[in-house]
Formats: structure tokens, sequence, C-alpha cells
């Protein structure tokens, strides 16, 4: 078998070419319905639990355990995981990312600042085109995946490889509502910054607690102001609230934590560059800001989701 092919950036205005990864061919929904619906989820955007099936759980055939457990493996697009027009899933090593691409509309797969590309390979090479080009340069320089379907209704998998990680996708083409673009935020690396120790140098988040061991189960509710929180996550010890970069132009808002009477009280925290840091864990909060017309957004820990066979 022939090395995956890197088709270079122009190779999206040609025709589509080669086919030394056997072309496959499946259905998919011909309708934005799939989008929309994907897209009308209102979840705030979180790394998926570590999915394992039931104790007593046997699957009828080999073939059903690989389809339940890509099922629950699988991050759909999210509303609220939208920057602007660009889908944001937080990277978790095997997780299952769904792209909704549509022709003669190219989608970016952005890849993060300062990681090199290895490697890309499709299920389907035929009737996906597939290119990559830089953008910046330097510690800024960005590798961009472009992939664009030549009609509607196909679907089939791509997996990138770099230096840093490895990328799983699903890629389902509509008639129209293509993805514009898509990229990752990196949890773990960003949790491994906040707990930079004085000398400057990384430190383990919590000794002996690795990234999947982190916490994503939180929900996010109530008003839906431009500092809302994007994510919040725990390590079992600290629990940090993730805001989206314009906090640091405007008035943070101070957090408390509630009782289940509804009562709060303020909680010591401290703010470092676009998260706060909580040196404990909760099971409800909430960010309140203004005074005649307050703005409330609600903060509530919730139990792992369980998959189902």
């Amino acid at each position: 078998m022939k090395a995956p092919i890197i088709l270079p950036a122009l190779a999206l205005a040609a025709a589509p070419c080669g086919a030394d990864i056997v072309a496959r061919q499946s259905s998919a929904p011909d309708s934005a319905k799939a989008v929309a619906s994907a897209i009308g989820a209102a979840a705030v955007p979180r790394s998926r639990p570590v999915w394992k099936p039931k104790r007593k759980w046997r699957p009828a055939s080999p073939a059903q355990a690989v389809v339940v457990a890509t099922r629950h493996a699988t991050q759909e697009p999210a509303r609220d995981g939208f920057i602007n027009a660009v889908q944001v899933y937080p990277y978790s090593e095997g997780t299952l990312y769904r792209l909704f691409a549509a022709p003669e509309h190219v989608t970016d797969i952005a890849l993060q600042p300062g990681e090199s590309l290895g490697a890309v390979a499709a299920g389907d090479t035929v009737r996906w085109v597939i290119g990559d080009t830089p953008s910046g340069s330097g510690e800024t320089k960005r590798t961009h995946v472009l992939v664009k379907p030549v009609r509607a209704g196909l679907t089939t998998n791509l997996v990138i490889t770099t230096d840093r990680r490895v990328y799983h996708l699903t890629l389902v083409s509509t008639a129209r509502s293509p993805m514009i673009a898509l990229s990752w935020s990196y949890p773990g690396d960003q949790m491994m910054a906040l707990s930079r120790n004085a000398n400057g140098r990384p430190a383990m988040i919590t000794p002996g607690v690795p990234v999947d061991g982190i916490n994503f189960n939180y929900r996010i509710g109530g008003a839906k102001p431009a500092w809302r929180p994007l994510r919040v996550f725990d390590d079992g010890r600290q629990t940090f609230i993730e805001f989206p970069a314009s906090l640091s132009v405007g008035e943070a808002p101070p957090l408390f934590l509630t009782d289940q009477r509804g009562e709060a009280q303020l909680v010591n925290y401290r703010q470092s560059g676009r998260y706060y840091v909580v040196d404990r864990l909760f099971s409800s909060a909430e960010l309140r800001l203004g005074t005649k017309r307050q703005v409330v957004v609600r903060i509530e820990r919730v139990a792992p989701t369980k998959g189902r066979a």
C-alpha cells in the first residue's frame, strides 16, 4: 500500500484523482436537516467522557460492538460550540468528530498553531478533494486541511496525523449548509498552562490524574451574555471556568456558590487570563453581573453520561 495522499492546496480546483487508498461508498442523508439538528443542540461543547460498555452487556456480534462504540465516541456540532462561523471542538483522544460539507464549498480544518502535519488519509479520495495549506509564520504558523465533496449524499472518514496527536473525523456531504471551518481547543494543554509552577515549568494538574481523568460534565444555563463561559471542567481538586477572549476587555462577573435552597455565597477564586480557577469542587454556582437588570448564568455539575447498549 502506498503512502497516504497529501494533495497541495491547488488541487482543490482540479478534478479528483488518485485511488491509492481504496474508495469506499456509503450513504448519508442528502439533506441539511442533519446539520440543523446537530447545530440546534444547545449543549456547551466539552470533551466526551470515556465510554466503556456495561459490564453485563454482550454484543450480538463484533460488528455491533463497533457500531455502538463508534456512536458513543462521535462528537456532533453544537450551537454553543461556534465562535463566529468556526465550530470549535474540545480535543479528546479517540473521539470521532463529525464535519458537514457541501459541493462547491471548501471546509477548513484548522490545526493547532505550531503543529506540524504528518499525513492525511481519507477512505474516499475519488469523490472528496483534499488538500492542505499553511497560514501565518513562526510561532503563529498554522496548517489548514481543506476538504470538498464532489456531490451531496457522501460520507467517508478522514485521519490526520501530526507531531502532537491524531485526529479522526467523519465527513458528511449535504446539499447545503456546510460548515465553514472547524478547529479544536485543547483542555489538556490549557490546564497545563494554568498549572505552571513558580519556575515557569509545567506542573501536573493533580499528581497521578491523567488528562482522561478531567471531568467536563457541567451544564451551563441561564442568560447568554457575551461573557457566557465556553465550558467548565475540573481535575478532581480544582474547577476551571473558561470564558471567551472578550472577557479581558469587559467587566468580569463575580462567582457565587448556590445551595439547594438557591441561597448564594461568594467563593474565593482567581482569574488567570480568560479562566476562573476555583480551588475546590462545587455542585452549583452562578455568575452575576449588574444590579437593576442582573444577568445571571448558572453552572451545574451533572453526573457523567452513561452509554446505552
